[in-house]
């Protein structure tokens, strides 16, 4: 064994060397994707991650690292990848070319941590270069690395890769402390993204190889004591039974393992339940035939990553039979020959399990969305494919003459080939536009994408276009004679509302909203949209109890709580409206509508009994600062406030600054009514907003 150790030593590259390769692993990442830094955000989950979210977006506290462990606004539990993107937002605000730079240093990180890992574990310097530099650059990682949303991917990689390299560490000596720091690398990889449930099972795939790959072989280390079983024919008993042993002891101190996966389990599955639009709309056999034919697909992209999409439609009932029977023929195949070669190749029953093991939770079989695979699915388990082709090839080249040139040659043709196709496929990222187009340019009837294109030009005030392309979104969906769909069908149609309703078009607006809760009752969005349509028409009542049976199914909701209490309001219902903004504060402390409303309320309204000067004057307060104290609407209240609280003087001053503001920007009629709100404070007496009046 030590003179095996001492060839490895020997054939081991300088540390220069070393350093200069992990610096050029550095330098081709960041040229294929250093461009992100200049992209913007995608519409696609970009906007409930990030500058949408009342949790990320302004930034980290106290308050929303805790509830980063309970939120439910992206339907998964993943608090430090949430925690991540606030720490985003406090150093570069909601400017995208941040959060795209930690993207790819994350990235960077992950790449580096499997070459020192999987050399380190195998003794093979070059081999294990040459896999890091795949996983580094293959196009199949570009959703991965330059989508923010996917945070949950490279931030889980680099947890990932701390925890193999703890487990290798842990083998070498099995001391608690290891043990612990192993553990706490894996739950921070859980709360990164519950994909990495699988880990435990890689962890006893790596006990079985590499077997006497190099000095620090993890499951090497642990049967080298019976390398010699063979010589003695007497001890074959003794040795399956110490082989028994052995891997009974494995198991067990996976247990721990096993229970931080099975809580993050359990967690992933109650949110996914939760979002009425992920979980078992198809046939479980639909789902099945899907899976096998996605690992084939995956497996074909790994070699001709050509054609990358966002959004792959699900195919339904219509893939043939004699495709998903020659996946699942391909998939056996490939099972039994890497099986019958466990032990002269080892490596190739490894990376295989690896492979379809790691895929297991994202496979379909738990339906999770409504795409038929993705690209960013592939970022942990083509690993176990990297390695096991690497080796094989290098394996079956041993008799070739030139072969370190040769394989040389070929890796290098074969990462230029990559990073080329990489830094391509990154450039469609740049913004929504070019991603939604060129995903309806590789994929065929993808309502999604023309649905999220519709909703790009709808937030640039493009309504035709936006209503165009809805509609297109809508005739794909419908032409469908499958019923599996309705949240799919309910959502389009609730962008039909939303679109007709910017346009003034209110009563085709509130049909087309009708249709999407009627096709999901469940959709808490639709009824809240059709709540604000309802309210803008004046029919208070139905908008009341569109709202409410919003809130009967999602009752944190910020907004509908502002909403509902806006309309309670009119109303005369004061002290309803008031608890309904008091819950969306509750949810969203951040929500200027609610801090706004909930402070005029208290502070201009006729009911003594909501009286709170100091709460108030504390709302307008914030309300003012959120706002930048430019908005002559907060800034109106915030003069009522320091009325209500007998700071005359106070009130004269900010209410004449909010005149100013208003006629500024144009607000004429706004000017007049904060004018006459300064008489009153001049005559030294509290705003009384007459609009305001209690229930009878």
């Amino acid at each position: 064994m030590k003179a095996r150790a001492a060839i490895a030593a020997a054939r081991s590259p300088s540390f220069v060397i070393r350093f200069a390769i992990c610096a050029a692993l550095v330098a081709l990442i960041w040229i294929v994707f250093g461009q992100t830094v200049r992209h913007d955000f995608i519409n696609y989950d970009d906007k409930i991650y990030v500058y949408e979210s009342p949790l990320v977006s302004f930034g980290i506290s106290g308050e929303h690292v805790a509830r980063a462990f309970v939120d439910r606004s992206t339907n998964n539990w993943h608090p430090l990848t949430l925690i991540s993107h606030m720490v985003d937002c406090q150093l570069f605000g909601l400017k995208p070319g941040g959060h795209h730079f930690v993207n790819v240093l994350l990235h960077s990180i992950a790449t580096l941590l499997l070459l020192i890992w999987l050399s380190n574990l195998t003794g093979r310097f070059w081999s294990s270069a040459f896999v890091a530099a795949l996983f580094a650059i293959h196009p199949l990682r570009v959703e991965s690395v330059a989508w923010v949303a996917e945070r949950k991917d490279v931030l889980s990689a680099v947890f990932f890769f701390l925890t193999l390299l703890a487990y290798a560490r842990y083998a070498r000596a099995r001391t608690a402390g290891r043990y612990v720091t192993m553990s706490i690398f894996f739950a921070c990889g859980l709360m990164s993204k519950p994909m990495l449930v699988t880990a435990p099972a890689v962890l006893l795939l790596l006990d079985y190889w590499p077997r006497f790959a190099g000095a620090n072989s993890t499951a090497g280390l642990r049967e080298r004591a019976g390398a010699n079983r063979s010589r003695e024919a007497g001890a074959s008993v003794r040795e399956t039974e110490r082989r028994k042993n052995s891997w009974q002891k494995l198991i067990r101190e996976k247990i721990p393992l096993l229970a931080l996966s099975g809580g993050a389990s359990m967690a992933a599955v109650a949110l996914q339940v939760h979002a009425s639009n992920s979980v078992a709309q198809l046939p479980f056999s639909w789902r099945v035939e899907n899976a096998l034919v996605s690992c084939c697909i995956y497996i074909w992209k790994f070699f001709w990553p050509t054609d990358l999409a966002v959004f792959y439609p699900h195919p339904d009932d219509r893939l043939p039979l004699w495709q998903v029977a020659l996946a699942a023929a391909f998939l056996i195949a490939v099972t039994l020959i890497v099986w019958k070669q466990r032990r002269a190749r080892p490596y190739l029953l490894v990376g295989w399990l690896w492979y379809l093991i790691m895929l297991a939770p994202v496979i379909g079989i738990i339906e999770v969305g409504l795409q038929g695979h993705a690209d960013r699915y592939t970022y942990l388990p083509h690993v176990g494919l990297y390695f096991a082709l690497t080796w094989l090839i290098v394996d079956l080249a041993k008799s070739i003459s030139f072969r370190r040139e040769i394989l040389a040659a070929c890796a290098i043709a074969a990462i230029i080939a990559f990073s080329c196709l990489a830094w391509k496929q990154t450039t469609y990222w740049r913004d929504s536009e070019t991603l939604w187009r060129r995903t309806l340019a590789v994929t065929k009837d993808n309502d999604v994408a023309l649905t999220n294109l519709g909703t790009f030009y709808m937030d640039r005030g493009q309504l035709d276009d936006a209503l165009s392309y809805f509609q297109r979104a809508l005739a794909v969906r419908s032409s469908s004679d499958q019923l599996h769909y309705t949240m799919s069908l309910a959502l389009i149609q609730n962008s039909v509302g939303n679109v007709l309703a910017r346009k003034g078009r209110l009563a085709e607006a509130t049909a087309h909203l009708r249709d999407a809760v009627q096709l999901r009752p469940d959709y808490p969005d639709g009824h809240y949209n059709l709540g604000t349509a309802l309210f803008q028409q004046g029919d208070l009542d139905g908008a009341i109890a569109e709202w409410r049976t919003m809130l009967s199914m999602r009752p944190d909701d910020a907004g509908a709580n502002t909403s509902l209490g806006n309309a309670l309001v009119q109303k005369g219902l004061l002290r309803e409206a008031a608890d309904h903004y008091e819950k969306a504060l509750h949810s969203d402390p951040e929500s200027i509508l609610a801090l706004n409303n909930l402070a005029w309320v208290i502070s201009t309204g006729p009911d003594d009994s909501l009286r709170n000067n100091e709460i108030a004057l504390k709302l307008a307060l914030k309300a003012n600062r959120l706002s930048n104290g430019n908005n002559p609407v907060f800034i109106r209240t915030l003069a009522a406030a320091y009325a209500q609280a007998g700071q005359f003087d106070k009130a004269l001053e900010v209410a004449r600054h909010a005149a100013e503001e208003a006629n500024a920007q144009g607000a004429r009629d706004l000017a007049a009514e904060i004018a006459h709100d300064a008489d009153v404070y001049q005559r030294r007496e509290p705003l009384r907003d007459p609009s305001l009046r209690n229930a009878q």
